[in-house]
């Protein structure tokens, strides 16, 4: 395997390794433990935008390339609400959900594939035109992107032990738990397009 050839796919799969060890230390109950979390969570989150932007400069899109950004992307999300569920900082619903949203339409995906379409991009399996905005939009993904990374990203840093000026800032605690609340909600609204028009998929002459 060529390296420079396999730039995007290798930052990809990297960013998961960057986003376990930002959790591991979230269990090591310090400060500079948790600063450091946060510090790698935010590169965690930049290499997301890093693999794209390297397979549209160098030319290194592919279906792979675009099943493996998912799967991290999947893997580092449920990863995230999981442990901050585990550490009683969000309601277990967070990962439940975004555990059923995954196998829902990652399931979906799969039978698209297979058919030749892609989750974004010129081939997406959307058909419609909200499907297309709600699922594959840059608006709409961008929007996602910036509430879930702030969400986690503040997360952190309201619960980051030895900080006592965060329990003085309720109005900070509260706006971390709404961004919470709509990276889940938009989780859920992005799946909608992804299951209606999964019938065509099915369809015994396609």
């Amino acid at each position: 395997m060529k390296i420079k050839d396999n730039a995007a796919n290798i930052v990809s799969v990297t960013r998961i390794f960057v986003a376990y060890a930002a959790i591991a230390l979230l269990f090591t109950r310090t400060t500079w433990a948790y600063i450091l979390a946060f510090i790698l969570t935010a590169i965690a989150f930049a290499m997301d935008g890093v693999d794209g932007y390297i397979a549209r400069k160098y030319n290194q899109s592919s279906k792979w390339g675009a099943v493996l950004d998912i799967l991290g992307d999947r893997i580092v999300e449920v990863s995230y609400w999981t442990v901050f569920a585990v550490l009683g900082w969000i309601n277990i619903l967070f990962p439940l959900v975004c555990v059923a949203r995954a196998f829902t339409t990652d399931g979906i995906r799969s039978v698209a594939l297979s058919k030749g379409y892609t989750a974004f991009g010129e081939t997406t399996m959307q058909s419609s035109r909200i499907g297309k905005f709600i699922c594959a939009s840059k608006f709409m993904r961008i929007t996602y992107a910036v509430a879930k990374v702030a969400a986690f990203m503040l997360l952190i840093v309201v619960n980051t032990p030895g900080i006592e000026i965060w329990e003085h800032l309720q109005c900070l605690t509260t706006v971390t738990m709404i961004l919470a609340w709509i990276a889940i909600i938009l989780c859920v609204v992005r799946a909608i397009p992804v299951i209606a028009e999964s019938g065509k998929l099915f369809d015994e002459q396609n």
